[in-house]
């Protein structure tokens, strides 16, 4: 008998893309996808339940269906996509303890993934150069999704410690980039004119859309346990990212970053988190050994080639029109001008 399998998330795009991969597998048998909303998307051969994961009515879908995977896509990254930061960290958090509630009830469970972030790692001046899955953060994150994640992931480990009969899979994921996915990244590097931190340049690593959910595939239907980094090959810098998408660079003084962020979050520029600026100031390197022995993956993808495919969806190659440059340069001023009257007030 094949795998009854349950995904949260599936109105998103990661998860609805999911659900169409996961569709192709002839291992599953049923895949029933949860979310508030119906999917705007083709979700595959999935069977679309309306349901909320913070609610309790969760442990009565998995259990009768039947469920013995379920697979947790439904941690969100950005405040705008949630409806503000509350609602953000409701879905993530009390909707995650909701989630484990009803998994932890369900006797059918035999396998539990969590697409989690290496955002959890932070990012600061004493990181090391790589990550593994069992180094801390140096400095962990103190809000967003990174600090959201990592109480996620704790409340993970208290649900394996309470059922050890199910397997438990963590998938640590680099940020995602490629021709489809938007992200606070993603829409970051497509800003005409891209602001980074003065006397900084750090090394990013990325994961392609694709990769990752070939990823998550994987460790829904493998024999995978605890917790797995997963990123492309490599890493590139913030500038020469910036140069790959054709941007113009605007390098911003330390002291003014967080108040730019603020600005450029008010005039719609661009979602410029405290956690955002800190990853474009010191980046994040990943150990991906485990990704290939355990999980048994290679990125089709390393992180230059998933970037490039990232600029050509984008059609971000190429030199900017005059308009579009006039247009980003009197935005820029708008940001200046609102930090200049913010400094000086």
């Amino acid at each position: 008998m094949g795998r009854v399998v349950l995904v949260t998330g599936v109105s998103r795009y990661l998860g609805g893309l999911y659900a169409r991969v996961l569709s192709a597998d002839p291992e599953v048998d049923r895949i029933i996808g949860v979310d508030v909303v119906p999917p705007p998307h083709d979700i595959g051969r999935s069977d679309f339940v309306r349901a909320d994961i913070r609610n309790p009515v969760i442990a009565k879908v998995i259990g009768a269906a039947g469920v013995d995977t379920v697979v947790h896509m439904n941690v969100i990254a950005t405040p705008t996509s949630a409806g503000g930061r509350v609602s953000m960290k409701e879905i993530n958090v009390i909707g995650t303890m909701q989630l484990l509630a009803a998994c932890q009830k369900a006797p059918s469970l035999r396998r539990l993934v969590v697409k989690s972030t290496s955002s959890v790692y932070g990012a600061s001046p004493r990181d090391p150069a790589m990550f593994t899955e069992d180094t801390g953060a140096k400095v962990l994150p103190r809000s967003g999704w990174g600090k959201d994640s990592v109480e996620v992931e704790g409340y993970v480990r208290g649900f394996s410690r309470r059922r050890p009969d199910v397997d438990v899979v963590m998938l640590r994921l680099a940020n995602f980039v490629g021709p489809g996915i938007r992200t606070a990244l993603t829409d970051y590097f497509s800003l005409p004119v891209v602001p980074t931190v003065m006397g900084f340049d750090p090394r990013i690593q990325l994961v392609h859309e694709d990769d990752g959910i070939e990823a998550l595939r994987l460790a829904t239907t493998g024999t995978a346990t605890g917790i797995v980094n997963v990123a492309g090959d490599g890493c590139i810098t913030v500038n020469q990212a910036v140069r790959m998408a054709g941007r113009v660079p605007a390098p911003v003084p330390p002291p003014l970053v967080g108040i730019v962020g603020q600005a450029a979050r008010r005039s719609g520029l661009a979602d410029f988190s405290p956690e955002q600026i800190r990853f474009l100031s010191y980046g994040r390197g990943l150990d991906t050994t485990r990704m290939r022995r355990v999980l048994g993956f290679e990125p089709r993808y390393s992180t230059r080639e998933a970037f490039a495919d990232f600029v050509r969806g984008r059609r971000l190659t190429g030199p900017l029109s005059p308009d579009r440059v006039e247009a980003a340069e009197a935005k820029a001023l708008g940001v200046v001008h609102s930090v200049a009257t913010a400094v000086v007030g």
